[in-house]
């Protein structure tokens, strides 16, 4: 009997030793089942980067440009202004010409072309043209006074080239690895006076310069992936909408142009409307004639439905021009030629 019970309690003592083992066995195993906190993914936010583009420097060579006086063809102050324009681009670096060409106005004067043409890293294949006109209109048709005076331009005409000259010091600075073509074409505003902005009474008596570069590139078969337009781009509060030319051409380079703007900060520029304005300008013959996709950023009066205040009139001075506005265009332009990296 006395074994008997030491078996029973050594069997007892057993199966104790099973459930005391089962349940610290389940308890580590719970322990260590139990899931560690998640790692939170990092979400990498891209960090816009602004180009640098010196608002200063650009105002000053439209105010060196006006400095010359009215620059329109045949004048004595156009001709100096063309031997500056051509020297800025050869000290910044670039592959700089004059292309010379005859044209008769819708008056009937013979007048010299000539085409400002700088080229950065011309080896390349892969192309950008940036493009705006130099001269200045030889009347103020526009003006209650002094309707046949020549007017200094400096937001029609000089802002679009003070702007380019900038950009093309920036291009050697910060060097991108894609070609980039700078014209400044000639006689784009010495054509038949007209009341409205669509030039129709003779369209084709503008842009004389750029009609002629068109049929007659600096390079024989000349191409670029797309071409931009700068034309009054200098004022205050200046309003740029999507242009009808611009948008019948290029629109995918409209949208890559104000998306750019956007993203930089100067969507109160660059606003994301098109209201039917269509300007007969340089970007219509660059399309039509040389077949590179081209658009304008050209100031639209929403006010007015018409351009700026000042256009061909001799209130189109420097007074007029604005930093801020320069800035937000220049800024644009050199983030859309580095994204072509």
């Amino acid at each position: 009997m006395v074994q008997l019970g030491i078996m029973k309690n050594n069997i007892l003592v057993f199966f104790l030793s099973l459930l005391i083992l089962a349940c610290g066995g389940e308890k580590e195993k719970n322990t260590t089942s139990t899931p560690s906190t998640p790692i939170e993914s990092k979400i990498e936010v891209k960090k816009i980067i602004t180009p640098d583009f010196n608002a200063d420097s650009a105002y000053q060579y439209i105010k060196e440009q006006v400095d010359f006086g009215p620059r329109f063809p045949n004048n004595e102050a156009h001709g100096k202004c063309a031997i500056y324009l051509k020297n800025k681009l050869a000290n910044f670096g670039l592959d700089a010409s004059i292309q010379l060409g005859k044209a008769t106005t819708f008056n009937k004067k013979e007048i010299t072309i000539k085409n400002i043409i700088g080229e950065y890293k011309p080896e390349l294949e892969r192309r950008i043209l940036l493009f705006a006109h130099w001269d200045t209109r030889p009347f103020a048709d526009q003006d209650t006074k002094d309707m046949t005076k020549p007017i200094l331009g400096a937001n029609d005409g000089g802002s679009g080239v003070g702007v380019l000259l900038e950009v093309a010091r920036q291009l050697t600075i910060q060097n991108p690895e894609i070609g980039v073509d700078i014209i400044f074409f000639d006689a784009e505003d010495y054509g038949e006076p007209s009341s409205g902005m669509s030039m129709q009474s003779n369209p084709d008596s503008w842009c004389l310069g750029s009609q002629f570069w068109s049929r007659t590139p600096h390079r024989p078969n000349y191409k670029a992936e797309f071409g931009i337009l700068l034309d009054m781009v200098g004022s205050a509060d200046a309003y740029f909408t999507h242009e009808a030319i611009s948008m019948t051409y290029a629109p995918d380079i409209v949208r890559k142009v104000w998306s750019k703007a956007a993203q930089l900060g100067h969507g109160n520029h660059f606003v994301n409307q098109q209201v039917g304005f269509q300007v007969t300008d340089d970007h219509k013959y660059v399309n039509e004639i040389a077949n590179i996709p081209s658009i304008d950023i050209i100031h639209y009066d929403k006010n007015t439905g018409s351009f700026h205040h000042s256009w061909h009139t001799h209130n189109d001075n420097m007074d007029i021009i604005d930093k801020n506005t320069l800035k937000a265009v220049g800024e644009t332009l050199l983030g859309v030629i580095l994204d072509e990296n």
